[in-house]
Formats: C-alpha cells, structure tokens, sequence
C-alpha cells in the first residue's frame, strides 16, 4: 500500500447501488425514438409499453404463461402492490436479512396488520436458513439484499408442491443473477437497477398461481386505485399488455428499451450475470488479498455479485468507537468521490458502517480493477491523517 495516488482513474465513476451506472457508450442520443408529446394510450405509446415488456421476458427469460406489468412507483410500488392484493388469504412468512426486507416485514405487521405474520431476521451479512420457511404460508423476501451485499444463492430450499405464493423483491438480482421463476409467483424490480435505466418505474411479474390468487380472494382492506390488478374478479389484463394503471414516462421507456436492446448485444441474461460476476470477483479478489479490508458477508456462496457490501477491518479503525468507524468510512468515501473516482459508494444509512460498490452488468470489469488501487490510496490517505492526528 502507497501514499502515491495512482495514474489512472476508471473511465465511468458511476458505482452507485440504485441508481445505477448507465450502460456503456450511453448517450441522449440513445432516446431519440421516444413517443413524446403523445398519449401513452396512443397506438405509438402502447407499442412501446408493449416493446417493454415482450424485450422484458426474452432477456430475463420469463415464462410464457407468467405476465408481466409496467407499474407505477419503482420496485416499491411493485412489491406493495402485490403485498396489498395477494396476503391475507392464508398466513405469511415475512423473511429479512437487510433494509428493504424489513420494510416489508413493517409494512405486513404494522400497516396491514396481519395477524398470522410471522417474521424470520438474520443480520446484515447473514441470510435466514430457507429451512426454517414454511411454504405452505405466503412467504416474502428479498432475492438480494441491496443494502447488506447478500443474496439467496438458488431456490433449491422452495418447494415446487408449495400451497403458499412466494412474492420476491428481484431488484438487483434481475437481469445478474439467475432467478428460478418455476419456484417464484410474484417477482419485482425496478429499471434504474442492474440495466441502469431510469427510476420511477416497477416491474411487476405474477405466475398463473399469483392470478388465481387474484381472481378468487378479495383482501378485507380498501384498496388503493393505484393498487388495484382485478376488476369484478378479473385480472385487468391490460395492465400486462402496455395499459399502465397511471402515466408512464415514455422517455424513460425508450431509455429502458435502450437497456434491454444492448443486454441482447452482449449475450443476453447469460452475458450479464458474466458481466456482473466478472466485475464482483475483481472487487473480492482484491479483499480478499487486502488485509484492511473485507467482504461484509463472510461466506462467499451468499455474496451478491451486484451490490458488494465491504467493512474495514483494520484493527488501528476497529479500535476506534462505532462513530469514529463509521466517519472513517465516510471519508474513504468522500476523498474518492472528491477525486471523481467513485461516486455514492458509501454504505447505506441503516447498514453497518462501510463501502458498498455496485458491480452489476452495465459497470466495465476495468474500472473495478482502476477502482481498487484508488481504495487503497484513500486507506492510505486516511490512516495517515488519523496516526498524525493520535
């Protein structure tokens, strides 16, 4: 480790976990062919909702008999939009291992207030034993946990026999990770993940058990307008055929078109769950040959190869009160950002202290490996500033 700052920074020092990096070579010009100034009702504006989602389940490899929905409010809207039209009908497990997985578990407990709830935790860089998931209830969790750098490794644990629906937050995992549809009934995310599209906008995909749930319970709550997927008993199918339930950006639709069209380019799902791993195992790579530095997940069959979650381990830091921890990763933070090497790759709010680096498919392997030798210039940088100042 030097105090020398390196020769070369990465060429996009786009590392942030939502939004995330646009893909290479993006420009403006990318967006030329948006419907704009015209109705999403317009035959140009259903075509292109339609485009979505046709390009949506070639790449992503969705089931034909599965259908897929452009709704409103980002992977959020999607997840509570299913939580709020499927649960209730028979007792849910809530299962969490990071942030937006206990926003689900608080939204079924104390916002819908269901009472056969029952919550599974483990902590951040942990993930809770599927073993312990009873699947005859409905059952809810996040594929990869954005905010503690963990994901479910496959879905052997789900049961293909299942009574209950299983209902997975995909955010960044769809389109990095292989997600086994035949054991998943709802599945969610968002397009400012893992394509880098632009946010706002869900994704909403239900299994034909997830539309007979639909078509034959009616949750004791009202339901919000902006919720609602039946009318009379009936999937309102046009939701699943470009009939968006409010006003979609047709911008950010070509921008997402513009995602999916490249995605094809460089291999299709394959070609970026290579991507994203290649660019996760420079990352680990390095931690792992860095002694002041470690993966918050410690077994490696559980890391996510998008939103990698890093602690500093360095017992001069570790020493250090939880505040003073948790400035100091702030300011390798900071001093990188200052730099314009890495932007927004600070832990997030409610994860313990430390660096979270989006290395998903639209992020370049060579820019990770340029990234890292800035890491440790910035280590260097700060450890020195906290010896003088001892």
């Amino acid at each position: 480790m030097t105090n020398a700052m390196p020769g070369s920074k990465p060429a996009n020092p786009c590392f942030s976990s939502g939004p995330c990096a646009k893909r290479p070579g993006w420009s403006l010009e990318a967006l030329n062919g948006a419907v704009l100034g015209r109705s999403h009702r317009a035959k140009p504006g259903k075509a292109k909702l339609q485009q979505a989602i046709d390009l949506t389940r070639d790449v992503l490899q969705v089931p034909a008999d599965y259908r897929i929905g452009i709704v409103p409010a980002s992977d959020t809207g999607a997840v509570e939009m299913a939580m709020w039209s499927l649960l209730g009908e028979r007792p849910v497990d809530m299962v969490a291992w990071e942030s937006f997985g206990e926003g689900w578990v608080t939204d079924a407990v104390k916002q819908l207030k269901l009472a056969d709830a029952r919550v599974l935790k483990a902590g951040y860089g942990e993930i809770v034993d599927f073993a312990e998931v009873d699947f005859d209830h409905d059952v809810v969790f996040t594929w990869n946990g954005t905010t503690s750098g963990v994901r479910l490794p496959n879905a052997d644990a789900i049961p293909a026999t299942r009574k209950g629906l299983t209902i997975c937050d995909a955010t960044s995992a769809a389109f990095a990770q292989a997600l086994d549809f035949s054991k998943l009934d709802v599945v969610t995310f968002s397009w400012q993940k893992v394509l880098g599209g632009e946010a706002a906008h869900g994704m909403l995909i239900l299994s034909p058990r997830a539309v007979a749930r639909l078509e034959s319970y009616v949750p004791t709550w009202p339901m919000p307008k902006i919720f609602r997927l039946t009318a009379k008993n009936k999937l309102i199918e046009g939701i699943f055929s470009g009939e968006t339930i409010n006003t979609p950006s047709l911008l950010c639709t070509e921008d997402y078109l513009d995602a999916l069209t490249w995605a094809k380019s460089v291999g299709g799902l394959q070609g970026l769950i290579a991507r994203a791993d290649a660019n996760a195992k420079a990352l680990n790579d390095w931690a792992d040959r860095t002694p002041w530095i470690a993966n918050l997940a410690e077994n490696p069959a559980i890391r996510s190869n998008t939103s990698v979650c890093l602690k500093v381990v360095d017992p001069t830091v570790t020493a250090l009160p939880a505040d003073q921890q948790a400035a100091f990763a702030k300011t390798l933070a900071a001093t990188l950002e200052k730099e314009g090497v890495a932007l927004d790759i600070g832990a997030y709010r409610d994860a313990p202290p430390g660096l979270r680096i989006w290395c998903g498919a639209t992020v370049e392997t060579k820019d990770v490996e340029a990234l890292t030798h800035w890491l440790d210039w910035a280590f260097a940088k700060a450890t020195t500033t906290l010896k003088a100042a001892a």
